[in-house]
């Protein structure tokens, strides 16, 4: 969710049912460097918590120094990324390639542990590719020094992103007796009634959802709803999603300022307004301008239209 889960971005979900939500992952060398960018992603707001402050990186040391300025910006927890697959991250010895050197990792970890009073969570996958699925003997050895929640996403890193996630590992952990911390699951949960069957059939703790929320933050108060109810929610009307945009754009000029703002914006709108008549030509429209006045002027434009639901 490199890019994508900032602040702006939270706040919609936020205010779309999410019940814990983590910043973009973090450089730890970037951070010890103070670059801006880095520093930037320490902002975490009330209106967010629980909150976490998510961190990668390939040097022991430098890992449990940044432990220590993440918690002097006040998130309710740290986590510690041993997931991503990108080769920028994973051929540098960061992410999922410490699913390759599992002393490292636990290395690694217990520095952050013993860096910071707050809870310490981990994500990773099930393994680097299907000849090394370790995630059971990773899930025991981390839970021992001390991390208080794992997640998990059910592909390998070899896998990246395609294919189906296979949650079976996933259940194993959780049934595994020794294993006594919350193990959350993640991978292809894209609708209320995969979230509910998945988190029933693999017996875990929770369910975390990343890309299905693009453009889509209602779907944690459906995930809920349907929870609680074994109903569906109707979908959000015309009005809901240019409301939703509209919020995540004011949020994102008050972040970012104008310019940064508006630009960062434009992955966005395809998503909001997927699946409705003139999709195109909104998005169209949308990115090509520079001026917020506009802008909003574009959205009120699309509810007026009333476009329906083509797919």
């Amino acid at each position: 969710m490199e890019d994508v889960s900032d602040p702006p971005f939270r706040a919609v979900c936020k205010q779309g049912g999410a019940d814990l939500m983590y910043t973009e992952f973090i450089s730890s060398e970037g951070l010890i460097r103070a670059a801006a960018k880095s520093r930037q992603k320490l902002d975490v707001f009330d209106y967010e918590r629980p909150i976490g402050i998510q961190l990668f990186g390939s040097d022991v040391e430098t890992m449990g120094e940044c432990a220590r300025i993440s918690t002097e910006a006040g998130p309710d927890l740290i986590d510690i990324n041993y997931g991503c697959p990108v080769k920028q991250v994973a051929c540098r010895g960061a992410g999922a390639a410490l699913l390759r050197d599992i002393p490292k990792m636990v290395q690694m970890t217990a520095a952050v542990v013993q860096a910071t009073h707050l809870p310490v969570t981990v994500k990773t996958r099930l393994g680097w590719d299907d000849t090394t699925k370790n995630v059971e003997e990773v899930a025991e050895r981390l839970q021992d020094i001390g991390i208080e929640a794992l997640t998990v996403h059910g592909r390998t890193r070899v896998q990246m992103y395609k294919g189906e996630a296979d949650w079976r590992l996933i259940a194993a952990i959780k049934n595994n007796p020794r294993i006594k911390i919350p193990i959350f699951g993640n991978g292809d949960i894209d609708s209320p009634q995969k979230a509910v069957e998945y988190k029933n059939r693999y017996g875990v703790d929770g369910v975390m959802i990343g890309r299905a929320a693009i453009g889509y933050p209602w779907i944690f108060r459906e995930v809920k709803h349907y929870a609680a109810t074994g109903e569906l929610l109707a979908p959000p009307t015309v009005e809901e999603r240019v409301q939703a945009c509209r919020f995540h754009f004011e949020k994102s000029l008050e972040w970012k300022g104008p310019r940064a703002g508006i630009f960062e914006m434009r992955r966005h709108y395809a998503q909001y307004f997927r699946g409705l008549e003139g999709a195109r030509q909104w998005r169209t429209r949308l990115v090509d301008s520079n001026d917020p006045a506009e802008i909003h002027a574009i959205m009120d434009e699309i509810i007026a239209a009333e476009p329906v639901l083509v797919a």
